[in-house]
């Protein structure tokens, strides 16, 4: 029974029962949140935000950040464009944005983990440094002429009725993610680094190797996400995604991983993004200003980070207390 309340309490489980909670309200207070339709758009809503979350949270449980992830998405958006306008098909242009991803992630891995470099002000350069290079291929213009197979795709959905045809991406990716961090020596190592990373390197793990490739991977998702992007709004421009690695590391945050890394789990990180996106959806339906939408994102992302802590020290508290009563019998 302890146990089972011990879960009940973890935050995972409170971040879970949070986002059910708003789910259920805003689906009885709130016009149309509850309809097929809205729940397409739901999904592609937190499309974006859930892939790049993914490789995020294996970057953040190291105790590392890629606040590059935007602008890596605004730059493939911005290749895909002029690609396309070079005449290259749909099919030659997807793998080259996925590679120039992996390429500008693995340039934040080595200044990272070659160089010794912090991971904050790296890729806080490589935001403004991507973004730059995304205006420099294709200008303030846009290209919106992409072909409506692939673009009637993404916004599709499966047999017509509501689940969205990206539905399936996100559930294939989140299910490898999720065993690869919850069930192999490899996620269990990302947990070792992100609480002591030098103790880690003493017992054997390859902590910069393992890093470089986290950064990788996230550059590569992120670049995927840009074509995504891209399909979705049938528009390819430099500024796509702007300001999206806030919603990402405010839902990964939200979902229970530790800034300070070694703690977090994929289902708290997946509840944290459906609540963002569920909270942003409403208040649009609301009417709500994209100014008050990124005030609501930004107390998330503070919220995030100081509610576990404080959970944290009550319930250690607590557990102390405890054990003065038991001392004392």
């Amino acid at each position: 029974m302890s146990e089972v309340r011990r879960k009940l309490s973890s935050w995972d489980s409170i971040i879970i029962l949070l986002t059910v909670f708003v789910l259920v309200v805003a689906s009885f207070s709130v016009t149309n949140f509850g309809t097929s339709r809205n729940f397409t758009f739901l999904i592609l809503d937190l499309l974006p935000i859930v892939l790049v979350a993914l490789p995020m949270t294996f970057i953040i449980v190291t105790g590392e950040i890629d606040l590059s992830v935007a602008s890596t998405l605004g730059l493939s958006s911005s290749i895909m464009g002029y690609l396309w306008n070079q005449g290259l098909s749909i099919e030659s242009i997807i793998p080259i944005c996925i590679i120039v991803g992996a390429i500008l992630g693995a340039i934040n891995g080595f200044l990272v983990t070659g160089l010794g470099l912090p991971s904050l002000a790296v890729t806080i350069g490589t935001l403004a440094l991507y973004r730059g290079l995304a205006l420099v291929v294709l200008g303030d213009g846009a290209v919106a002429d992409f072909p409506f197979n692939y673009t009637g795709w993404v916004t599709g959905t499966i047999g017509g009725g509501p689940v969205p045809n990206v539905l399936i991406l996100i559930v294939v990716l989140a299910a490898i993610f999720g065993v690869i961090l919850h069930a192999t020596p490899f996620g269990r190592s990302l947990y070792a680094i992100g609480a002591n990373a030098q103790a880690a390197h003493f017992s054997g793990i390859r902590v910069a190797r393992t890093k470089f490739w986290l950064y990788v991977v996230s550059g590569a998702v992120a670049g995927l996400v840009g074509v995504l992007w891209t399909l979705r709004y049938s528009s390819a421009r430099a500024d796509n995604g702007a300001g999206l690695e806030l919603a990402v590391v405010a839902a990964v945050l939200l979902g229970g991983v530790s800034i300070f890394g070694g703690k977090g789990s994929l289902p708290g990180v997946l509840a944290g993004v459906v609540l963002l996106a569920a909270l942003q959806n409403a208040l649009r339906l609301q009417d709500v200003s994209g100014q008050a939408l990124n005030i609501v994102t930004g107390a998330l992302l503070v919220l995030s980070v100081l509610l576990p802590n404080i959970a944290t020290s009550i319930r250690s508290t607590w557990q102390r207390r405890k054990l003065r009563r038991a001392a004392t019998v």
